[in-house]
């Protein structure tokens, strides 16, 4: 699309100049009269080779701060009754993000064309989800926009914390990890060929701990580009098999059978799944639709199974509680609740305060994890240090007993 640059005047004189995309002039003339505006010049500008790389963009992505802070100030642009287009347009100029200040004004520009805002949405879903679109869609038609967009600011901010908590909590056992491997690449890579010189002088046979380390240095030394050549396809058809469904399925299902972190994955993703599930309800959205969001906004393709389940149950007229219970996935505490909140009619309090249940089991999970985890971490530290510790001393052992 043509873009056009142009001067225009306010109603109190004042010149204001800019660049606007349109099909052709008389389009931005349009769009200029529609905010009030008298054009004075309207010129198209003749694109360079270039102008279409934005070395930005090609570095910078949209991250959930951003969509946080787009909706929270969106909502209060609309709340002070600032007309939906000038607060798209004030966004669009405060915008750091240079990615999320194209996606605003392609929205503004679909919605100036004649789209709603959450079709407009729909037409980005790198950006805005299906969760996001819906609850758009459904504020659209309740009428309260301001509202639903404060919600989406919550849920997207309860996310971020959630996630930056698991990170921080899981930070000390990869360090501890990490360290111990680098450790042992390089008593392989340097100290144990210079034992293994030594050790060749005497005729003696070696431990089996030594023989270990002495062929891992010589298949890394010798055939160390089969060695990289091993991992990278290793890597590879790990990351192609997860990309499958089966794989996903598999993976999913084997990080909720993990020792300590199994229960710690079950319990953010059931929170997730609680805060999603009633604020879609609260905002008046079908349960129909709501099951089939929460479950793929869930993060997990086992629990989002038992959730398209329950789907399946109240299509053929049955419960909620009964899939939920059969699946072995849910606490009794969520059945209860859920079984509870479609008797009385507020299932969306009854959900909110199960997720605020588990925010508080999972913050103490976290608090307690490097306790829970050290048992293990010492286990695996203790195993490689006893491997490096015989494979080094045993022969200097049994070279001290020739000469008794």
């Amino acid at each position: 699309m043509p873009l056009y640059r142009y001067r225009a005047r306010d109603k109190d004189g004042a010149l204001q100049a800019g660049t606007m995309e349109a099909t052709r002039k008389e389009g931005v003339a349009d769009q200029l009269s529609g905010q009030g505006l008298m054009p004075v010049l309207i010129e198209e500008l003749t694109p360079s080779p270039f102008s279409k790389i934005n070395l930005g963009s090609l570095f910078t992505r949209i991250k959930p701060q951003d969509l946080i802070i787009f909706s929270r100030q969106l909502s209060t642009l609309m709340s002070a009754g600032i007309p939906f287009i000038q607060s798209l347009a004030i966004l669009e100029k405060q915008s750091e993000n240079p990615q999320l200040k194209a996606a605003v004004s392609r929205i503004k520009r679909d919605i100036e064309g004649g789209s709603s805002f959450s079709d407009a949405l729909a037409k980005q879903p790198k950006i805005f989800n299906k969760l996001y679109v819906s609850m758009i869609r459904a504020g659209e038609t309740a009428g309260i926009l301001d509202d639903i967009l404060s919600r989406l600011a919550l849920l997207a901010e309860h996310e971020a914390e959630t996630r930056a908590r698991v990170k921080a909590a899981i930070r000390y056992p990869m360090i501890v990890v990490i360290a111990i491997s680098a450790a042992f690449a390089f008593l392989v890579t340097f100290v144990i060929p210079k034992f293994a010189g030594v050790f060749a002088q005497f005729k003696t046979a070696l431990p089996l701990p030594t023989r270990v380390l002495i062929n891992i240095n010589y298949v890394v030394q010798n055939y160390w580009y089969l060695v990289v050549l091993g991992i990278i396809l290793t890597i590879g058809g790990v990351i192609g098999y997860l990309r499958t469904e089966g794989g996903r399925w598999q993976w999913d299902r084997l990080k909720l059978k993990l020792p300590v972190f199994g229960l710690l994955f079950l319990k953010v993703a059931l929170s997730r799944f609680t805060r999603v599930f009633g604020a879609m309800q609260k905002s008046g959205i079908t349960m129909m639709l709501t099951l089939e969001i929460a479950g793929e906004t869930v993060g997990n393709v086992v629990i989002a199974q038992a959730v398209q389940t329950m789907g399946e149950s109240l299509r053929d007229g049955k419960g909620l509680t009964a899939p939920m219970e059969s699946s072995g996935l849910f606490p009794p505490l969520v059945v209860q609740m859920m079984a509870v909140g479609e008797e009385t009619g507020q299932l969306d309090a009854m959900l909110n305060k199960v997720s605020d249940y588990y925010d508080m089991d999972v913050e103490y999970t976290l608090r307690n994890l490097s306790t829970m985890i050290e048992p293990i971490l010492l286990l695996f530290v203790g195993a490689m240090v006893l491997f490096l510790a015989l494979g080094i001393f045993l022969p200097m052992w049994n070279m001290m007993s020739l000469f008794h």
